[in-house]
C-alpha cells in the first residue's frame, strides 16, 4: 500500500519528464533523427490516467514504423532520466522505477489527417455554403421566372405563357396555330390560342379592339409575339389588322416576308390609303398587314398624333387592331400609342427580364395614361414554375383544323410549314411614295 501511494505521488511529476530536452536528445541519438529536440517534443504526447501509475506515450511520425520506434525510444529516455533522479546518480537504489508495461503498437491508420472526419466536415461545410449561395442567389436574382412574381409585384395579370422554341430563326418565326403535328411546335401553338382567348374574354361586354404589343426592353420577342398573335386571331375567323408601329426598328414585314415599302407613315402623311398599303399573308383573307413605311424624324409625335388616333379608331370598327410597338423603356413611343389604344400587352422574357425593369416599364405606361391589359411570359422553359408542359396527342387535337391551316400546309410556296406570300422583292422605300404603291397593289392582288 505504501509503495503504491509512493508511485502515485511521483507519477504526476514523471509525466513532466516526458517534455524534457534530454529525453528528446536521447531519442534523436538512438534513432539518428534529423530533427531538433524542440520539434521532436511537439510530436510526442505523454499522459497519465488519473488514479493510476500508468504513463502513456503517443508519438506521431510520417510512417507507422517511425512513430512506433519514436515512442519506444521516448519511453527508454524517460526511464533513464527517472532512474538517474531516483538513484541520485547511482549512489542509492531507486525506490520507484519506470518499467515498460507494453511495447509500442504499430498504428493501423494515420492519426492525421482524419480522412473520414475531414470528408464529413467538408460535406457539411459544402452543404452549408451551397445553401447560403443558393439563398443569396435567390434573394438577389430579380429575373422573372414565374407568373406569381409578376402578379404579386405589379398587380397585373399574366394572360399568357409561351414556351421557348429553339427552332425559331431570323427567317422563320411564325407558328401554325392548329393541326400542327410537331409536339413542340404544338405547345407554342396552344399557348397562343390560350393568349388569344384570354384577350377576347377580358371584357365580354367591351372586348379590346386596339391592342398594343410592347416589352420593357429590346429582345423580349414582342414583334414575334405580335405576328403570331395576329395569326391566331385571324385563324379564328376574326378580322385582324396588324400594324408595325415600331418606326425605329420595323420587323413585321421581314417576319412575314412581305414587301418593305409604303406603310403606316404614308397613311398618316396623306400619301396613301389603308387599302393601298395593306398586304395579305398567304390565303388568309382575315388578316391584313400594314408595314411601318418610311422612318420619320419624330416617331413619338407621329404615333401620338390625332391622325394616328383616327386611323386606329377607323380600323377598329371592322377589325381587331394589333400594333407592334417599340419597347417601353428606351423610348416613349409605346406609351404614347397605348394612350390611343384599349391597352397594352407587355411581353417579358422569362429568366431574362428583371421584375424591377418590368415595374419601371409599367410606371412609364401608367404615367402616359396607358393601360396594361396583361403580361405575357415569353420563352418560358418547358419545365419549371410559371408554365405547365403542353403534351397533347390523339385525333381529337389533330382534327382541330381551321381555314388558316389549309393556307399554311397546302400552298405550293410553303416551306417547313411556314407560308411565304407570292410577292416580288422590292427595293427599300425611295423616291416618290406614289411609286411605292403600285407594287403593293400588285402584291395584294397576287397574295389575296
Amino acid at each position: 500500500m505504501l509503495a503504491n501511494n509512493l508511485a502515485l505521488s511521483k507519477v504526476v511529476s514523471y509525466v513532466d519528464i516526458g517534455s524534457w530536452r534530454s529525453v528528446a536528445e536521447y531519442a534523436i541519438e538512438k534513432l539518428r533523427l534529423d530533427s531538433s529536440p524542440e520539434a521532436l517534443v511537439r510530436r510526442v504526447d505523454v499522459t497519465n490516467a488519473t488514479g493510476t501509475v500508468t504513463i502513456k506515450v503517443q508519438a506521431s511520425a510520417p510512417t507507422p514504423e517511425t512513430a512506433r520506434d519514436l515512442a519506444e525510444a521516448w519511453i527508454q529516455g524517460m526511464a533513464t532520466e527517472i532512474d538517474g533522479l531516483e538513484s541520485d546518480g547511482g549512489k542509492v537504489q531507486a525506490a520507484v522505477r519506470l518499467v515498460p508495461a507494453d511495447t509500442a503498437r504499430l498504428p493501423t491508420a494515420p492519426s492525421s489527417p482524419n480522412v473520414r472526419l475531414a470528408l464529413a466536415i467538408g460535406g457539411v461545410a459544402g452543404l452549408v455554403v451551397g445553401l447560403m449561395i443558393a439563398l443569396l442567389r435567390f434573394t438577389l436574382d430579380r429575373r422573372i421566372r414565374s407568373a406569381e412574381l409578376v402578379e404579386r409585384e405589379t398587380g397585373v395579370a399574366v394572360v399568357g405563357t409561351v414556351p421557348v422554341e429553339k427552332s425559331f430563326t431570323a427567317a422563320n418565326r411564325l407558328i401554325p396555330v392548329g393541326g400542327q403535328r410537331d409536339e413542340r411546335l404544338f405547345a407554342v401553338s396552344e399557348a397562343l390560342r390560350e393568349l388569344r382567348t384570354n384577350i377576347q374574354f377580358m371584357d365580354v361586354d367591351h372586348p379590346p379592339r386596339v391592342v398594343v404589343v410592347t416589352s420593357p426592353l429590346p429582345g423580349d420577342g414582342k414583334s414575334t409575339m405580335s405576328a403570331n398573335l395576329a395569326l391566331a386571331m385571324a385563324a379564328s375567323g376574326q378580322q385582324v389588322v396588324l400594324i408595325d408601329g415600331d418606326l425605329r426598328r420595323p420587323m413585321i414585314a421581314a417576319i412575314f416576308g412581305l414587301v418593305e415599302g409604303a406603310g403606316v407613315t404614308d397613311i398618316l402623311a396623306g400619301r396613301a390609303e389603308v387599302d393601298d398599303v395593306a398586304q395579305t399573308f398567304g390565303h388568309l383573307d382575315t388578316l391584313r398587314i400594314v408595314a411601318a413605311g418610311r422612318t420619320p424624324p419624330n416617331p413619338s409625335e407621329v404615333l401620338g398624333s390625332e391622325r394616328m388616333k383616327d386611323l386606329l379608331r377607323e380600323l377598329s370598327r371592322e377589325a381587331m387592331v394589333i400594333v407592334d410597338a417599340p419597347p417601353l423603356l428606351p423610348v416613349t413611343d409605346a406609351a404614347v400609342l397605348t394612350h390611343s389604344a384599349d391597352g397594352a400587352i407587355v411581353v417579358v422574357g422569362a429568366g431574362r427580364t428583371t421584375i424591377d425593369v418590368l415595374k419601371k416599364a409599367m410606371n412609364n405606361l401608367e404615367r402616359a395614361g396607358g393601360r396594361a391589359l396583361g403580361v405575357v411570359l415569353n420563352r418560358v422553359p418547358r419545365s419549371g414554375g410559371g408554365y405547365y408542359d403542353y403534351r397533347y396527342t390523339g385525333d381529337y387535337y389533330q382534327a382541330d383544323q381551321t381555314p388558316y391551316d389549309e393556307a399554311v400546309h397546302n400552298p405550293p410556296n410553303n416551306v417547313d410549314g411556314i407560308t411565304r406570300p407570292v410577292v416580288e422583292t422590292q427595293p427599300a422605300a425611295t423616291g416618290d411614295p406614289q411609286d411605292q404603291l403600285a407594287p403593293l397593289r400588285r402584291t395584294r392582288r397576287r397574295a389575296g
